[in-house]
């Protein structure tokens, strides 16, 4: 049988899918790959926040969980479809294509 995991072991998982997921930010050329990359950052955030929750005997942590899906949900919704007409616009995914929407 299997030992149960530590509160330490679930913080420790955290941290590395958000340095994944930090890595994915700023190391992949690809706008859909970016997008998936700040989602295992705020899964990351929800882990510890389910890990504390736990950990404190509370149900804060699992209220602000909802909020993280509801705000990830809007995020990934609007995200995609900026990232579609941006695609519709110059046929590519890459960040440096879009250059002209600096100001």
């Amino acid at each position: 049988m299997l030992p149960e995991p530590t509160f330490n072991s679930y913080l420790m998982l955290s941290a590395v899918l958000f340095t994944i997921g930090t890595a994915g930010v700023f190391l992949r050329r690809n706008l859909i790959t970016i997008l998936l990359s700040v989602e295992v950052m705020l899964n990351a955030v929800n882990l510890t926040f389910v890990a504390a929750d736990r950990y404190h005997r509370a149900i804060d942590g699992q209220i602000i969980v909802f909020f993280v899906m509801t705000v990830a949900a809007a995020e990934a919704a609007v995200g995609l479809a900026i990232v579609i007409a941006l695609f519709r616009h110059k046929e590519t995914l890459t960040p440096d294509a879009f250059t002209s929407l600096k100001w």
